[in-house]
This record gives structure tokens, C-alpha cells and sequence, in this order.
């Protein structure tokens, strides 16, 4: 499947590329590599932002949980969100200082099972604009003037 798709001529300079935004939901699983992959086509200078929903804010990844075991308190539990990207595809990653399959169904219903993150791209043309909180998605949606109630979703694996 394909998030993006994007065409500039050769010279580098960014003619048609504009910001957009797709939603992906998803379950990460010990199978998968606790990695949730979407395809994407996109130039090698542009860049992807993703965010996590977390009721009805999206927080920034990569993301710290600090967790605590109802039987267990103060274990020093993390549970990492990162991602990395290329041209062709986006990986988001689970990760924790301990094993993922050991937490509790709650905690997989928070954390593992049916995650919604929003995929932004930000053409590389706006470079990384000062005036703009990439951390804070509401001003990375005004900036970029990215209209929400054109945003679809898609299910990934």
C-alpha cells in the first residue's frame, strides 16, 4: 500500500510536493518485530513526523512510557516508540527494557493493540522551519496548512 506519492523534476528543487497526512492503526506483535511497516513513496530530502493518538491528542514519537506493575510497582519498566524511514517505507518500533509478551492485557490494550499514529510528511522544500514545533502537532498542522477533515486511514498488518 502507498501513503504517498510524489513527483519533482530532477534539479532538486521541490516543485509539486506539498504537506499531507494519513492515519495508520495497527497492532504491534513479538511476530512483527514489535514494527509496524507502512509503504511510502517520498524524495530523499523530505522528512516524516509521526504521531501516536493518546485519547484525543497526538503525542510526538519517539516517545518514553515509564510503567509500573500493579504486582511489581517501581520495576523500572520503559516502553519506547521510535521510528525510522526511507524513500520506500516507514517503520514504527515497540520497544522495552523488558519483554514486551509479559505485559499485562490492559497494558497491551494501551500500548500494543489497535495504536492509531499519524503519518505527516513535511516536503523538503520548508526545510525545518524555527517559527514551527515539530513536537506539537497542532503546529505542525497549522503551518503546514494540512487539512484534517481530508485525512484517511488505513489499516496496517
Amino acid at each position: 500500500m502507498s501513503l504517498f506519492i510524489f513527483s519533482c523534476k530532477d534539479d532538486n528543487t521541490d516543485y509539486d510536493t506539498y504537506s499531507q497526512s494519513k492515519d495508520a492503526t495497527g497492532t504491534f506483535t513479538s511476530s512483527d518485530n514489535w514494527t509496524l511497516s507502512m509503504d511510502i513513496s517520498i524524495q530523499t530530502t523530505d522528512v516524516v513526523l509521526v504521531y501516536r493518538r493518546v485519547g484525543n491528542v497526538w503525542e510526538s514519537i519517539p516517545k518514553t512510557y515509564y510503567l509500573d506493575n500493579v504486582v511489581a510497582p517501581n520495576t523500572g519498566r520503559e516502553l519506547d516508540y521510535n521510528f525510522d524511514f526511507n524513500t520506500n517505507e516507514v517503520n514504527i518500533r515497540a520497544a522495552g527494557n523488558f519483554n514486551l509478551n509479559s505485559m499485562s492485557s490492559a497494558e497491551a490494550n494501551q500500548y500494543l493493540n489497535s495504536q492509531t499514529f499519524r503519518i505527516v510528511l513535511v516536503p523538503a522544500s520548508a526545510g525545518k522551519n524555527a517559527s514551527v514545533n515539530y513536537e506539537d502537532y497542532n503546529s505542525v498542522i497549522k503551518y503546514y496548512n494540512i487539512d484534517e477533515s481530508k485525512i484517511k486511514t488505513v489499516k496496517i498488518n
